[in-house]
């Protein structure tokens, strides 16, 4: 991980020193490649960034956030095409592949990345991100000046941004937990579209989609005679191609999608590092499924069990390292995880990803004769209203596609991967998805649709991949994910009396009765209204975090 920042204008450079500020926000994204500052300015332009490496020769500077994970093939085609690379970092590798295929260059790629380069004889910044969008990238543009970095935070240091709420965002917020990009909770702050490169030259910024989702079309040829020999030997490339780095675990969780992960790893590696967490009181933990797993596989197991208290303590930091509300506890027990496996690897491999490219929801079971409806947003099923992004034409794909592809472009991109990626970058791990290797979901999509879903049963697939891999059936992987009851925890007087009173941010958004009612029922015990006050909290802790960043800028 490195993270991004930096700005490009028609006008003179602002003062270089605030590109450090938006630097130390990005401390915690690890020990990447060494940045150092590149100031370029000349009469009609100037461009202010943090760079991995600078090519003096060809005037070309890049950054780069995440990996390239086919970094091996890539160098193999660059030396056949004269090139001499000097090391073995991404960085330098990415920068020639840019000399070799131009823009282009992104659809060579494979990994989650993120990066921006200046191209100093064209004059101009490109910025791209990885398909699926597992690493972050936002922008801000005001007239003909371009700020841009990973995180938010850092990219309200910048010079000439303003930290404004967006209301309507944090409508969108409060019905679905979070916001669909390219929109953020800052007004004029916003995602670059996962899949899409952004050039910007002479104060205009273009960007372009070089890969959307193979679920948004109908599929294109039929599936292979053995779809799941075919769909193992993607799925063990896409892990293999991952853990091409020193001090790789995978985070093991007691679902189909880890176990795979782990026994895959294991078929070409003797020791492979995994980490689960769960709560001391939690009778339903997934800490016994994957002790199960990881001891059929051998591995170096290593359990970290949590107390609830952990859950409120951490909530304040983490809001600021989520840039947004934590929408969800099991946020705060992904990071708790992440925190103590960076204690012994500096990347981590899970099966997120697998339920959106396999069908891996309960919802994706119940979807026959679904059409789409302009009409309303389900909350449940995630149903889409009209998007630019969904197929337009009758009958283009099944109803299964087309959920899974709305999926992939918004709850995917927006809400999940988001997530983790603070979750795990605030505690210096770099995550990786091999379920996400645009070449996995590309075969799977060309299956048919009972590839994925069966009836009532979810990521067929997968889980005939699983019986060939794990072959024990006693094992019978079974994900339940971080379920943490905090109903006791919104009972305390203290964490709900932030939503009372003049001292709130966010009061104003309610009906003042009706909150006081939620809050007088839970605080009796009367009801548990626990999923809405989460909600509510977390909105009122990010939007007093967001006032003090504000005026200490």
């Amino acid at each position: 991980m490195c993270g991004l920042a930096g700005w490009a204008t028609t006008s003179a450079a602002p003062d270089a020193h605030a590109l450090g500020p938006m630097a130390e926000a990005l401390a915690h994204r690890g020990d990447g490649d060494a940045l150092s500052a590149v100031i370029d300015q000349q009469p009609r332009r100037a461009v202010v960034m943090a760079a991995s490496v600078t090519d003096e020769t060809s005037r070309i500077s890049l950054a780069l956030d995440g990996a390239i994970v086919n970094g091996a093939d890539l160098r193999k085609d660059l030396a056949k095409r004269g090139y001499q690379l000097r090391t073995r970092s991404d960085a330098e590798l990415l920068l020639r592949a840019y000399q070799q295929w131009d823009k282009e260059m992104v659809k060579h790629l494979r990994g989650a990345f993120a990066f921006a380069i200046w191209d100093a004889p064209k004059e101009r910044l490109m910025l791209a991100r990885d398909r699926f969008g597992q690493k972050p990238l936002y922008m801000h543009q005001a007239g003909g000046a371009l700020s841009f970095a990973s995180e938010v935070r850092a990219l309200t240091r910048a010079p000439g941004v303003k930290v404004e709420i967006d209301t309507n965002a944090v409508g969108e917020y409060l019905a679905q937990r979070f916001v669909r990009g390219p929109r953020t909770l800052i007004a004029n702050v916003r995602k670059l579209v996962p899949g899409t490169y952004a050039l910007w030259q002479f104060g205009t910024l273009r960007e372009t989609r070089y890969w959307s989702p193979p679920d948004g079309e109908a599929p294109i040829a039929r599936g292979p005679a053995n779809p799941v020999e075919g769909f193992i030997e993607r799925l063990a490339e896409a892990v293999e191609l991952n853990m091409q780095t020193p001090k790789v675990g995978v985070l093991l969780s007691g679902g189909y999608d880890s176990a795979a992960i782990v026994a895959l790893a294991r078929t070409r590696h003797d020791h492979v590092t995994t980490f689960c967490a769960g709560f001391a009181d939690d009778r339903r933990s997934e800490l016994a499924a994957a002790k199960r797993v990881a001891e059929h596989f051998g591995t170096q197991h290593h359990e970290i069990v949590l107390e609830r208290r952990d859950v409120l303590a951490q909530l304040p930091h983490l809001i600021t390292s989520r840039d947004a509300p934590v929408s969800r506890p099991a946020d705060v027990a992904l990071h708790l995880l992440a925190r103590e496996a960076a204690r012994k690897v500096k990347v981590a491999l899970s099966g997120d990803g697998g339920d959106e490219i396999l069908g891996g929801y309960r919802r994706h079971t119940f979807l026959r004769g679904f059409k789409l409806s302009p009409k309303r947003v389900n909350g449940l099923f995630v149903i889409p209203v009209a998007d630019p992004r969904l197929p337009v034409e009758e009958g283009r794909a099944s109803a299964l596609r087309n959920i899974l592809f709305y999926e992939q472009t918004g709850w995917l991109a927006d809400n999940l991967l988001e997530r983790s990626d603070r979750m795990t970058a605030a505690a210096s791990l770099e995550l990786r998805m091999p379920f996400l290797d645009h070449r996995v979901a590309e075969y799977v999509s060309a299956l048919p649709d009972s590839a994925r879903v069966r009836g009532l049963s979810t990521k067929w697939i997968l889980r005939q991949a699983d019986r060939k891999l794990i072959g024990d059936a006693n094992l019978k992987p079974r994900k339940a994910g971080f379920r943490i009851p905090v109903g006791d925890l919104m009972r305390e007087q203290g964490v709900l009396d932030q939503l009372r009173g003049n001292g709130s941010r966010t009061r104003a958004y309610y009906d003042g009765k009706v909150l006081d009612r939620l809050l007088d029922e839970q605080l009796a015990g009367k009801r548990n209204h626990e999923e809405t006050l989460w909600t509510l909290l977390n909105l009122e802790i990010w939007s007093r975090t967001l006032s003090d960043q504000s005026r200490r800028k």
